[in-house]
């Protein structure tokens, strides 16, 4: 009666095994990404630069993640996630190393660049090794707990990284996050593997014709449209406000100390853990309804901003907790747009359509970062050196742009979705 728990015991210590080091490999790429986040008031001294050219170091980021999602797809069906992690786990190192000597504006865009590139192979890499060595139902849940577990980079970069960027400096700091990096980068290639069987999720290497044949595929169905504006939707607020501008917000509009505001951004992350496994298991338990959960989210978090924005003065410290507490569910809330990738497409193009559901958030998030960047130079009074209140109300009211369109498109094809199933099903009942 023992042996079919023997034989089954080593595959789930393995996958546990190399799920852990592949979630590393995401948590690594959260804090390279999140590095500029806590240190961008610094950045602005340091290279003598104003809120616009400020924006451009995270533009460049994240419009190298965002448009290499679908190459990045294509390639993860055809070389497998192990590849593609080490790569991207080199590329990052590379990137910080650049960014901890760089003195001069184009050198940091150059180095901002190699971290989006290497990012951009991270997180879909790791949802595929979930897909193929986890069963569907468990899915979900994996999805929510691997973004979840990821965010702790972000805790990494945030109060550690101020702390030690005001005990040592610009170079030392940078140069220990690149040591971060090159050591996640040995246990990915020490322990990863593609798949259960041991063999690599390689394909055959497919023609241009195969490559916008899967495309056109996983963009034909309605279900990942509605994955990648989902993703749209929930994603930007939360991460414009991590990544960049929550920090200067905080500092400069609010007025708060830089360690309570890395605090902030320290505890929004940890509310993550809390927020990503409830997501999941509404999710799990209630599939038919997940763009409902959508538009609570993008509601709860467009609410909370207003009242922020609206505040006579300064917010009280007990609104700013709120804020980045509705704010830590965006990235739970984003993940539903791969949950929608995984159901609607078949295992041979989900690192296609994962990629185009990846492109949303990432997208808006661009937009966000240019448009704050652009209206705080705009409405910062002549003569100050730094943005005020009033700056900061204004470049964040434009959210409520993207939320409209972002909201409207969730609609319209989560009804698609909805009028595709039941005519598949109609198909279905139908006899031969």
């Amino acid at each position: 009666m023992t042996a079919p728990t023997s034989a089954v015991s080593p595959r789930r210590s393995a996958s546990g095994l190399v799920w852990g080091v592949a979630v590393t490999a995401y948590l690594a790429a959260v804090f390279h990404r999140s590095t500029l986040g806590v240190t961008g008031v610094d950045a602005a001294h340091r290279f003598d630069i104003n809120a616009s050219a400020l924006a451009t170091f995270s533009v460049a980021q994240l419009a190298v993640y965002a448009a290499m999602q679908i190459p990045v797809g294509v390639l993860l069906d055809r070389f497998g996630s192990r590849r593609l992690l080490i790569v991207g786990g080199a590329l990052m190192v590379a990137g910080q190393l650049s960014f901890a000597l760089a003195t001069d504006v184009p050198l940091a865009i150059a180095a901002r660049v190699l971290i989006g590139l290497g990012d951009a192979m991270t997180f879909i890499s790791v949802l595929r090794i979930v897909s193929l060595w986890f069963p569907g139902r468990r899915y979900p849940m994996m999805t929510q707990l691997t973004g979840m577990l990821g965010q702790l980079g972000a805790i990494l970069g945030a109060v550690p990284l101020v702390a030690l960027l005001h005990q040592v400096g610009w170079t030392p700091t940078f140069l220990t996050v690149a040591a971060v990096g090159a050591t996640v980068l040995l246990m990915i290639v020490a322990a990863v593997r593609d798949t259960p069987d041991g063999e690599g999720a390689a394909g055959t290497a497919p023609t241009l014709a195969d490559v916008r044949r899967k495309l056109a595929d996983a963009w034909a169905h309605p279900g990942t449209r509605l994955g990648l504006w989902t993703h749209f939707v929930t994603q930007f607020s939360g991460t414009v406000f991590g990544l960049l501008w929550g920090y200067p917000f905080l500092v400069q509009g609010q007025g708060l100390s830089p360690t309570a505001a890395a605090s902030l951004l320290t505890l929004m992350t940890a509310a993550m853990l809390v927020t990503g496994p409830v997501v999941a298991h509404l999710c799990a338990r209630h599939p038919f309804h997940r763009s409902a959960l959508v538009f609570a989210i993008t509601g709860a978090t467009a609410v909370v901003w207003g009242v922020v924005l609206a505040w006579p003065g300064r917010a009280p410290g007990w609104l700013l907790v709120t804020l980045v507490l509705v704010l830590a569910v965006n990235g739970p809330g984003s993940l539903i747009g791969f949950d929608y990738a995984r159901s609607f497409n078949p295992v041979s193009r989900i690192g296609s359509a994962t990629g185009v559901v990846n492109v949303g958030g990432f997208v808006a998030s661009i937009l966000l970062v240019l448009a704050v960047g652009v209206v705080l130079d705009l409405a910062t009074p002549a003569g100050r050196a730094a943005p005020d209140l009033t700056a900061f109300r204004w470049a964040f009211a434009v959210q409520y742009v993207l939320w409209t369109l972002g909201a409207v498109q969730v609609l319209r094809y989560r009804n698609a979705a909805r009028r595709d199933l039941a005519a598949r099903a109609r198909a279905a009942a139908t006899p031969a």
